[in-house]
């Protein structure tokens, strides 16, 4: 096993959007909830920030607003100890923020965007002349690279999107993608609960021929692989990566290095807010997968690895926000 003391030297990027989630009160409509709060959120954001709390060095990339929520979000990743040299601020376009409706349960839905000043908001602006430059010192040393698919919506970060998965895989880099599908960004009208269309899974399914570890939701392994079997969705993909299906609080099932699994989370709280539990759960699995040696686990061990990660979720559903 690695010593804790030396994950500092194991680096992970998360590449992708930092946003603000107004969260409304339960059952309230936040873009009139007199009460809706704004925390910071976007999964990259929340996963490198999870990442740095658990001791691991991370490094974020992604476009804010050179505005407030831009400024302040800077300080917050600073002051959490991720590395933000990558982070780029656009003159133009603000920093987004994402309406949050929370239900009885603290399960969240997202219902469209507010302050576009007609250009779009900066994350979807990520350039990829920027991203080259600062490239080669950002990924000297790393491990790991964590993209979810929302760039992809958007042409700039969709270009900013896979010239990094592409540089990654070349140069030895693992990638782990959570498909996060959230329908809201590629369609502002679309339902919260509605499915990827054909156009989506074409602009989607192209980038899981380069990753080393798949993270999915039971109903986005349906929409994208017609199976919620983990070890069915890794044989399918030329690389076999490791599959990991989350069901909110339902048994986690997983196929790891061969190794077919389930898991029951652990643990048991009162949930508030849902809203990052799984890119939290994401940090806990990549931090275990740094920890140890992948190859000599067993089903046990890797058990243990996925409670940990669970364990992780959960906290974040104990208050609002997701960081």
């Amino acid at each position: 096993m690695t010593d804790q003391t030396q994950l500092t030297d194991k680096k992970i990027i998360c590449l992708g959007e930092a946003l603000i989630d107004r969260l409304g009160t339960i059952g309230s409509d936040p873009l009139i909830d007199p009460a809706a709060e704004d925390y910071f959120g976007g999964a990259p954001a929340n996963v490198a920030c999870a990442l740095s709390k658990l001791g691991v060095n991370v490094s974020f990339l992604g476009r804010l607003g050179d505005d407030e929520i831009g400024k302040n979000f800077s300080n917050l990743m600073s002051a959490n100890g991720v590395d933000i040299k990558g982070l780029q601020i656009d003159p133009l376009r603000p920093s987004r923020v994402v309406l949050v409706k929370r239900n009885i349960k603290g399960d969240r839905s997202f219902h469209g965007f507010i302050d576009d000043r007609g250009m779009g908001f900066a994350d979807q602006a990520l350039q990829i002349n920027d991203l080259k430059n600062i490239w080669p010192a950002i990924s000297d040393g790393t491990k790991w690279l964590v993209v979810g698919t929302i760039p992809l919506a958007y042409k700039l970060s969709s270009e900013s999107l896979l010239w990094a998965i592409d540089s990654a895989y070349q140069s030895g880099i693992k990638i782990v993608l959570d498909i996060n599908w959230r329908p809201t960004f590629w369609n502002p009208n679309a339902s919260s609960k509605a499915g990827p269309n054909a156009m989506n899974l074409a602009s989607i399914k192209p980038i899981f021929r380069y990753i080393s570890l798949l993270k999915l939701a039971k109903e986005e392994a349906l929409w994208f692989f017609n199976t919620d079997d983990p070890a069915k969705i890794s044989l399918s993909l030329g690389q076999n990566p490791d599959v990991v299906i989350t069901n909110g609080g339902e048994t986690i099932h997983w196929y790891i290095k061969g190794l077919l699994g389930e898991t029951l989370p652990t643990g048991d709280v009162d949930v508030v807010d849902t809203t990052g539990a799984g890119d939290a759960f994401i940090a806990g699995l990549l931090y275990q997968y740094l920890l140890k040696d992948i190859s000599n686990e067993n089903s046990y061990g890797i058990d243990n690895m996925i409670r940990f990660a669970s364990i992780c979720g959960l906290l974040v559903c104990k208050r609002e926000g997701a960081i």
